[in-house]
């Protein structure tokens, strides 16, 4: 949306872009034209090029609300083009080494630890997230490329041995060939990051769609694999909407697609490309739980579920929203507000800012809307951030803290999934009602429980039917060791994103049955069900 404003405040909205940019360090990159405002480029073959489209998507600072470039809706000869160059490289790249392919991570993970700064301006500057937030956003994704350091260890198949008279099994794993990745716009650089160094180092190709509200990571991310190493056309970057999803979901050279976003999108790629035979994983929507028993740490649960619940602006798929407070830690409740109270929000490059804005107008609208429709429901409003003013940032995107009580399972606040800062406090009597509760959601990415008691702790791991617990975590996201394993309707697919289940995902399991028998002791073939002998 065009932002209109009076000559004297458009001289003030503009002083606080360039403050934010000065700030910053914003220069133009590779991967913007020099127009005004720029125009972010597709990446297709190793080069950065312009797009020849006529449909532009206009790419907002959150803070501020100005216009600060334009995303192109690639064409389709240009996404074609992405798909082609990605099939030639791919068989190419697919016949060098794993370790050689490795080699190219370990430069990668090298270029992107040097260049963590550089990469979280921009996240604050296109996402709106403090540079904090942003660097540990970068860090997670740079967790999985140093995993995929390993993946000549991780790749290994099965063998056995002599499962009859000179008749042996074995196992290996081999790359599908191009696949694609389509991300959300809440973590720039740690979901990219998910997705193509596990699917390049099993010796894939991949076409990346980024978020086009917010697409400078991956275009940075790119240049640095191309920096690194890979060659070209193994990674590819197009843009656009729906047309663009379309076109990945159908194109059949495409076999494996890794998508991060809301329920409606997911579910649409999903079925779509399922029926065309396409493997598809989908992280979507969440609504995760926090069981807070009397037993519990009080003043550590209580400043992580601040932490949890607000951190980001709300804008994670394992944020916290909902929490419960069984029996006697009903009486914490006022202490919460206590603190939560105390977090500062502005936007993400001012130091100390604890929430920055959300990613862009619409969604605000829209938090504020839910939140409104929940409290005619009966939920009472312990704080209220709708109406946050932050002076220098007048036009940004802003919602501060806010905390409902008193909410129950037919409240809109608990049925849809806010994604933002706004806490949820649901009061239970018993433990077991807590479980039910949680369990009684549809959504199943994390659910938390906090107490000091390890027999709680046990019967709640055991019970509960997220796919991530956390003991005293409040944001359970394994490291890449293992895998996200979000589940019930916030996951679509056989296999979970990174860890084994990752490579498990953009590979196939060929299996091969081989006989070498010494000419003196060759079997007999014959025409009956082959039994693999009696020795």
């Amino acid at each position: 949306l065009k932002i209109m404003f009076s000559h004297k405040s458009g001289l003030a909205f503009r002083a606080q872009a360039l403050a934010v940019k000065k700030h910053l360090g914003v220069v133009p990159r590779a991967y913007f034209s020099g127009s005004s405002p720029p125009k972010v480029k597709n990446f297709i073959d190793g080069k950065f090029e312009d797009s020849a489209t006529d449909k532009w998507i206009e790419l907002t600072n959150p803070a501020t609300n100005e216009i600060i470039g334009l995303v192109p809706e690639s064409t389709t000869e240009e996404m074609n083009r992405a798909v082609k160059s990605a099939e030639k490289a791919q068989k190419a790249w697919a016949e060098v080494s794993t370790p050689n392919r490795v080699r190219v991570m370990l430069n990668y993970q090298k270029l992107i630890r040097d260049n963590t700064e550089r990469l979280a301006e921009n996240i604050t500057y296109e996402q709106g997230k403090t540079l904090a937030d942003a660097r540990g956003d970068v860090f997670r994704g740079l967790e999985v490329v140093e995993q995929c350091c390993a993946m000549a260890t991780i790749m290994q198949g099965e063998t056995a041995e002599n499962l009859s008279a000179n008749l042996d099994t074995y196992s290996y794993r081999r790359p599908l060939g191009v696949t694609a990745g389509i991300t959300p716009f809440n973590f720039p650089a740690m979901i990219p990051l998910w997705m193509f160094p596990t699917a390049i180092t099993c010796g894939n190709s991949m076409v990346m769609k980024p978020s086009e509200k917010d697409p400078g990571a991956t275009m940075m991310l790119a240049e640095l694999a191309h920096e690194a190493g890979l060659p070209d056309g193994v990674l590819n970057v197009i843009h656009g909407a729906h047309d663009c999803v379309n076109f990945i979901c159908d194109d059949p050279t495409i076999k494996a697609i890794s998508f991060v976003g809301s329920n409606t999108a997911g579910e649409y790629i999903y079925n779509r490309a399922s029926t065309l035979g396409k493997r598809v994983q989908a992280n979507m929507g969440a609504k995760n739980h926090g069981t807070i028993l009397p037993d519990a740490d009080k003043n550590m649960t209580l400043d992580a579920i601040v932490g949890a619940a607000f951190g980001a602006a709300g804008q994670r798929c394992m944020a916290l929203p909902v929490a419960i407070f069984v029996g006697e830690t009903q009486a914490w409740i006022p202490e919460l507000v206590e603190r939560a109270e105390k977090l500062k929000v502005n936007a993400g490059h001012v130091a100390g800012t604890d929430v920055g804005p959300l990613i862009d107008k619409a969604s605000k609208d829209r938090i504020l809307k839910l939140v409104e429709e929940g409290i005619k429901e009966g939920a009472t409003v312990l704080l209220d951030g709708r109406n946050v003013q932050v002076p220098e940032y007048p036009n940004g995107n802003f919602i501060g803290p806010t905390i409902l009580d008193n909410v129950t399972p037919d409240n809109t606040t608990y049925k849809e999934e806010l994604f933002g800062p706004v806490l949820c406090c649901v009061r239970v009597d018993s433990f077991a009602d807590a479980i039910k509760l949680t369990n009684d959601n549809a959504w199943g990415n994390g659910a938390s429980i906090f107490t000091s008691s390890g027999p709680n702790a046990r019967k709640f791991q055991h019970e509960i039917e997220a796919g991530q617990v956390g003991i005293n975590v409040p944001i359970p996201v394994p490291v890449p060791s293992f895998s996200f394993t979000g589940s019930k309707a916030s996951f679509r697919g056989s296999s979970n994103f990174y860890g084994k289940a990752g490579v498990h995902f953009y590979t196939q399991l060929q299996t091969i049955t081989s006989n070498w028998s010494h000419p003196e002791n060759a079997p007999a073939w014959s025409t009956t069900m082959p039994t693999l002998g009696t020795k």
